[in-house]
């Protein structure tokens, strides 16, 4: 996969140059070709939108595109790590720089709407989506389906993004689904300026169309690599999305049955789940990125921050650790808790040293990082699937797929078949947050299940305090310079 590394165009570069709030929502920035331009370009030449959808993938990871020079501000796996510390399974448990301490540990930013972390993700995710607009726009539309295939699946692309983009604010930036409140603006075209919010019922509405209607779109296309959105990756983000709002069980066994028995991919066995997570070729791995040493990113970064054997933060002072609590939640015999540096009073306890790695295992060693970024699992669709399962009163089939993930991770799941209702619920929601830690997912499913966040004894600050999910210090405020610059926005959540 090292010589598959996206490559950027032209106007793939120039993306990277947009801004938000104000700035991004400028009309006719000079840093684009315009939209008329692109559009006629795209008809004959397929390439030109080719380029802006890479773009738009090398934004996932790049750095700044939060809009500042901050040390976690590195695109999407920024924000996932945003995610597991709210959720309170992903413990700062030695702060020497401050990075993540005030703001997200100690809730600052949710709580303050001038805090530059309330508008990072903003910024992120609502320059994935104008980027996308940019895109569909110039295929056509919001209601057109291109005449060539290319195009068709470019715009399938575009669609997914746009919603995954959309999903992630409304986890963000809403404390939990009501359909009725005003959460969030909905820009779906280039002309679309300073909106207003609308329901959650009508951002999901939107979410629902572009993801369904990329299913039809990318029916039939193979993608260059793992670093692209297919089928199977609109299908599990429309069940993530479907299971967030919680009243389409069926559909979410459907979808995720789909990924499963169709997408081509593998549980990751009990070896890979001790090898370092860091090859996007893992035949468990759906969509992620194939970084290499083109790509430029180095301390800053995912990796830059959580792994001891990168020259990282995690090595130089700033330890994230697995939370206590959950830690010994685990199984002594399952597999998983090798992930893990036993706790015996030192600087490592609890880090994941055999989950996240270089594989050169140098402490500080990889400068110019070359692991790979994981962005979803097929193991996802596994413990999505029982969940739902378990929601529709279905305990048979909640009990067979989720004995289907633990034989690969526990030498006997028969203490599976004697859970029912709450209780099956209760370990299906323990299994998500053991089986996907530190991969931004335990904050998405904090959410989705209602859950109450106690810290354990190895975090900083708040230890044993029970916060509900719903509560104002697990969501972000809408960020001072959107309330500022935006004539239509005026109130918080």
């Amino acid at each position: 996969m090292k010589n598959s590394s996206i490559k950027f165009t032209v106007i793939a570069s120039l993306l990277l140059l947009a801004s938000c709030g104000k700035d991004f929502l400028d009309e006719q920035p000079s840093e684009f070709l315009t939209q008329e331009q692109v559009g006629e370009a795209a008809a004959v030449n397929p390439a030109v939108i080719e380029g802006t959808i890479s773009g738009i993938y090398s934004t996932m990871f790049a750095t700044q595109s939060g809009g500042t020079t901050n040390h976690d501000d590195f695109g999407h796996k920024g924000y996932d790590i945003y995610g597991d510390m709210l959720a309170g399974d992903m413990a700062l448990s030695v702060s020497t720089y401050g990075w993540y301490r005030a703001d997200i540990t100690e809730f600052q930013a949710t709580q303050d709407f001038t805090r530059t972390r309330n508008y990072m993700p903003w910024r992120f995710y609502y320059r994935i989506i104008r980027s996308a607009n940019l895109v569909i726009d110039a295929l056509g539309g919001n209601d057109v389906v291109p005449e060539l295939e290319e195009n068709k699946y470019l715009m399938g692309q575009a669609k997914t993004l746009r919603a995954h983009a959309y999903f992630y604010l409304t986890q963000y930036y809403a404390n939990s689904y009501d359909p009725s409140a005003e959460i969030l603006p909905i820009y779906d075209s280039p002309d679309d300026l300073n909106g207003p919010k609308v329901t959650t019922a009508e951002i999901y509405a939107l979410m629902e169309k572009d993801l369904n209607e990329s299913i039809s779109l990318l029916d039939g296309f193979t993608r260059g690599s793992k670093s692209q959105v297919d089928k199977t990756v609109a299908q599990a983000i429309l069940a993530y999305v479907l299971a967030s709002r919680g009243d389409s069980h069926q559909e979410v066994m459907n979808l995720t049955n789909e990924v499963i028995e169709n997408g081509g991919y593998t549980l990751m066995n009990s070896e890979e789940v001790l090898g370092g997570f860091n090859d996007l070729n893992t035949s468990g791995w759906i969509w992620g990125v194939d970084l290499t040493v083109d790509t430029g990113l180095g301390l800053v970064s995912w990796w830059g921050q959580m792994d001891l054997y990168t020259y990282s933060y995690a090595w130089a002072g700033d330890a994230k650790a697995i939370d206590a609590n959950l830690y010994a939640a685990i199984p002594a015999d399952d597999v998983r808790k090798q992930q893990f540096a036993e706790p015996i009073g030192e600087y490592t306890d609890l880090m994941p040293l055999n989950k996240f790695y270089d594989p050169n295992k140098v402490i500080g060693g990889q400068a110019n990082i070359t692991t790979d970024y994981v962005y979803l699992r097929v193991a996802e669709m596994y413990l999505l699937h029982a969940e739902a399962a378990a929601k529709a009163g279905d305990s048979g089939t909640a009990q067979t797929i989720l004995k289907a993930l633990l034989s690969e991770r526990l030498p006997n799941t028969a203490y599976v078949d004697g859970l029912n209702g709450q209780a099956l619920l209760d370990e299906i929601y323990l299994q998500t947050r053991i089986e996907l830690w530190g991969e931004g997912k335990s904050y998405l499913s904090l959410k989705r299940n209602q859950g109450t966040v106690v810290r354990g004894p190895n975090h900083l600050s708040n230890v044993g305090v029970p916060i509900n999910f719903d509560d104002e210090r697990l969501t972000f405020e809408i960020p001072q310079s959107e309330i500022q610059n935006n004539p239509s926005i005026s109130t918080q959540n």
